[in-house]
């Protein structure tokens, strides 16, 4: 049986040019023709290792990446994003760099990191002369960290053709993989008063942000940490002029859930707002946006059969979740079987302290290739 640790282990500087050419090709979300750079230059390295390429554009995001090795029915879906939250310019303030064993850069464990892991692991198998005991399908898309909004569909269309679903998002940094993950949901509500001078006519205004202020409260107190549920009040604006009662502000809700339940829940609570401040309206629009991957055997029953595999190449795997949401969020939903996690071992994720574990490389890479032809 071919050492697959061994064999990655020696590639390791090539993963971590790889992983410096990924991060030096910056990619955010908003910014599509960045976002194509790397989709091509990835479809080229897909090719090199013997996918059949096809992009799928988009207007308003970078043109999604499918590329599939021995056809695309009841096989291996991988999710992996090339987007990341930084600007274009991130790079000259905190330039690529090597420390210890350590890589820095912006976006290089969420999720550039995950995309060497991937492309390596799947050029070795041919290299080595290895078959995926399935058809694989990787879909590299380019808005994650926008929601997905114009990749959902592609992911779910692709998921439900699926045998079972590797979710190549980082690993925990104690190296778990995620066997759950809070749902998420996002609202903007607007609070409309009546604008009045604010000294000859104060008590004929309305004071919108005043109403606000009682909003923030108690949606800021429907935090539940025993249910995992947090509500986040993470931007606000209202008012024009000191010298005129507001007669217009909003805030940006942010909500996290465990459950598909809790999600209905608070969905009707957050919707059920009413005005404190007597003549003030709201506007609240928005709902959730990702469904939650609750821990389950749609999540457990994948997990176990990677222990074993792990297992037989001396790599002990753990379980555990995160607050933060993936693409894998939307798979699991549906009810395919998702492993979530596979990316490698680093910390600071949207950080300026962003990190991969060089290490972790290779070792993932064999993990990936080990499942693929063992599962």
């Amino acid at each position: 049986m071919t050492d697959l640790r061994a064999y990655f282990a020696e590639r390791t500087d090539e993963m971590v040019d790889l992983l410096r050419r990924l991060v030096e090709l910056e990619s955010p979300s908003t910014d599509k023709a960045a976002a194509d750079r790397i989709s091509r230059y990835v479809a080229d390295r897909a090719r090199e290792a013997g996918a059949e390429v096809t992009f799928v554009p988009q207007e308003q995001y970078g043109d999604h990446l499918l590329a599939r090795w021995g056809g695309d029915g009841n096989g291996f879906l991988l999710l992996c994003h090339l987007d990341t939250v930084w600007p274009v310019g991130t790079l000259k303030e905190r330039p690529w760099r090597v420390e210890g064993d350590r890589a820095f850069g912006p976006g290089c464990y969420d999720d550039k990191a995950s995309a060497v892991v991937i492309l390596t692991a799947l050029r070795g198998l041919r290299e080595l002369g290895l078959r995926p005991s399935r058809p694989v399908t990787v879909l590299f898309n380019t808005d994650e960290e926008v929601g997905s909004r114009s990749s959902r569909p592609l992911i779910e269309a692709e998921a439900a053709r699926a045998a079972v679903v590797f979710c190549v998002e980082p690993a925990r940094p104690d190296g778990s993989l995620k066997v759950w993950r809070k749902g998420t949901g996002r609202y903007v509500i607007t609070a409309l008063g009546r604008a009045a001078h604010a000294g000859a006519d104060h008590e004929k205004g309305i004071n919108a942000i005043e109403e606000l202020a009682h909003q923030v409260l108690r949606l800021q107190g429907m935090t539940d940490y025993e249910r995992g549920t947090t509500v986040n009040v993470g931007w606000m604006q209202g008012g024009t002029r000191t010298n005129i009662v507001p007669e217009q502000a909003q805030i940006r809700v942010d909500l996290r859930v465990r459950t598909q339940a809790e999600a209905v829940r608070m969905d009707e609570t957050i919707k059920g707002l009413r005005p404190v401040l007597p003549g003030a309206r709201l506007m609240i629009e928005g709902g959730p946006s990702r469904p939650p991957m609750e821990e389950g055997p749609v999540t457990l029953e994948p997990f176990r059969r990677a222990r074993e595999i792990g297992a037989e190449l001396g790599i002990t795997l753990t379980a555990g979740g995160s607050g933060g949401a993936s693409d894998g969020n939307f798979t699991a939903a549906l009810g395919v079987p998702t492993l979530d996690g596979l990316g490698p071992v680093g910390d600071g994720a949207h950080s300026v302290d962003e990190y991969v574990l060089i290490p972790s490389l290779p070792e993932r890479a064999a993990l990936l290739a080990a499942l693929l032809t063992r599962w």
